[in-house]
């Protein structure tokens, strides 16, 4: 099976799920089990070179595979943090400004 079978032909799995196959997209569970049978199998030996090289060449579009869902990951907790982090300078800032107005948060007028 190629990346484009695997991934519907557009180069990529879509990651952000947990996982699962979507679309025809392998997931990365599935991408990672497969990759370590196929890091057995090499290990094991007895395969001819054809053997080998098939699979040695599978499991680097397993190993792809299972990166670009890491990525995908890594981009996803990124933008958490990063919106987590404004979130957190959005509530600051609502104490500032209502520490600035006596507590009304500038309805009113201050005594």
């Amino acid at each position: 099976m190629t990346q484009s079978e695997t991934d519907g032909g557009s180069g990529s799995p879509t990651p952000g799920g947990g996982g699962e196959p979507r679309d025809g997209v392998m997931g990365y569970e599935q991408a990672r089990d497969e990759l370590v049978a196929v890091v057995r199998r090499l290990e094991a030996g007895g395969s001819t070179l054809e053997e080998s090289l098939a699979l040695w060449e599978r499991g680097e579009e397993l190993a792809g595979i299972c990166r670009q869902w890491l990525e995908g990951a890594r981009a996803r907790l990124d933008a958490a943090i990063e919106r987590d982090a404004r979130g957190g300078e959005a509530e600051d800032e609502g104490v500032a400004g209502a520490e600035r107005t006596g507590g009304n948060g500038g309805s009113g007028s201050e005594e």
